[in-house]
């Protein structure tokens, strides 16, 4: 038996008034997920436990079968793993998002967040402007590293775990009462701006109509993570498909396999083709036992506000990942079962994550139910089914 995750982060949302008071997944033309609800077992599952902030961190460690409450240290320390940064004891480790605030003549405190990505920005563009700003910046104390697209690190030697406010919660808004309490914390960002706002790249940026970025965000503050190998703790090997460095690092952590897929980006426009094969080569040439394939496109899309990308976000996953995977599963004859679910919530009218369980569906190639559902949000309540414990599901798939 293989045993297959596809995650699509932040897939889940809530009814929108255009939409015929429909979710983006309820509306999206996903015949091949409505195909399979009619074989499987659906429901809703809850994975941010009780307390806890609604993150990518915390969500995709409950699937992949890690209670947060004993195995999260912060999000920028599972980066710091992808990334290759070895921690000492006592760094702390700080995500380091490249952001576009408003291009104005206000106070930098006075300025508004416009987009936490940076139009998406490509890590070849990332690593010149993260040049620049380690040229000016960086010291014995804070040293910056380089992720993918917006998403990088820095480590704070001998720091501590400060109150600090993901950037993708407060779009749109004035980033004043946001700013770290920490003043030299503060005062990089402030610099950030004077670096990066007439930087000559951002100018170019800016004629092609993206969006400047011209400010560094710092959130996640963390220690350094310890999380029990996958394979000690569920007798199986495993392996990682993400273009996002949280994911490979938490891979990392938990000594599995990190499988790099050409043209796999984190965006609308990633190789989902070529990510749903990376998983099916893992599990039939590479003989591993389990693959997470994880898809960060709807998250993208829900950040953006954007509700016809949303729905394409959607689309492609089920088109290029989870139709492909079956049917290269099914064409082998190999038994397997397969879960298919969001982490969170992106709901597109809030912008940013929301503690609401999500919609799961468990498919058995060997034990096809008979059911007349579809798969979204609704109908997944409907059912009746729920775990509770975001990080029992996996033990749902393992069964």
């Amino acid at each position: 038996m293989k045993y297959i995750i596809i995650l699509g982060d932040g897939m889940a949302d809530e009814p929108i008034e255009s939409l015929d008071s429909k979710t983006p997944l309820e509306y999206a033309k996903t015949p091949t997920m409505d195909r399979l609800a009619k074989l499987s077992e659906i429901g809703l599952c809850h994975t941010i436990p009780e307390g806890m902030k609604p993150g990518s961190d915390t969500a995709n460690l409950s699937v992949l079968g890690y209670d947060p409450k004993q195995y999260y240290t912060g999000r920028s320390p599972l980066e710091a793993l992808s990334i290759g940064v070895d921690m000492k004891a006592t760094d702390i480790a700080i995500r380091c998002n490249i952001v576009t605030v408003s291009d104005d003549e206000l106070p930098y405190e006075k300025k508004t967040i416009i987009d936490h990505s940076a139009s998406e920005i490509s890590t070849e563009d990332a690593a010149v402007l993260l040049k620049a700003l380690k040229d000016e910046l960086q010291n014995e104390t804070y040293k910056f590293y380089l992720g993918t697209s917006y998403r990088h690190l820095t480590i704070w030697d001998k720091g501590e775990v400060v109150e600090l406010t993901p950037p993708h919660d407060i779009l749109g808004s004035e980033i004043g009462t946001y700013l770290p309490n920490d003043a030299y914390l503060k005062c990089m960002m402030v610099k950030s701006y004077d670096i990066l706002n007439n930087h000559p790249l951002n100018i170019e940026r800016a004629k092609k109509g993206l969006n400047k970025a011209n400010s560094i965000w710092f959130w996640g503050a963390g220690t350094r993570p310890a999380l029990t190998s996958f394979e000690d703790k569920f007798h199986k090997k495993g392996a990682m498909i993400s273009a996002v460095d949280l994911l490979k690092g938490i891979a990392v952590g938990a000594n599995m396999k990190v499988v790099e897929v050409l043209g796999a980006n984190g965006t609308l426009h990633t190789n989902y083709v070529g990510k749903a094969m990376a998983g099916v080569k893992e599990l039939l040439e590479n003989n591993y036992d389990f693959v997470y394939i994880h898809i960060e496109a709807p998250d993208e899309m829900g950040h953006q506000g954007s509700i016809p990308n949303k729905i394409i976000a959607i689309e492609q996953l089920d088109e290029k990942v989870i139709k492909v995977v079956k049917e290269q599963m099914d064409q082998r004859g190999v038994d397997y079962r397969i879960l298919i679910m969001p982490d969170h919530p992106t709901p597109i009218h809030c912008r940013t994550h929301t503690s609401d369980p999500v919609p799961y569906m468990l498919y058995d190639s060997t034990k096809e139910l008979n059911n007349t559902w579809n798969y979204n949000e609704e109908e997944a309540k409907n059912s009746g089914n729920v775990v509770k414990n975001g990080f029992d599901i996996i033990n749902k798939l393992f069964e």
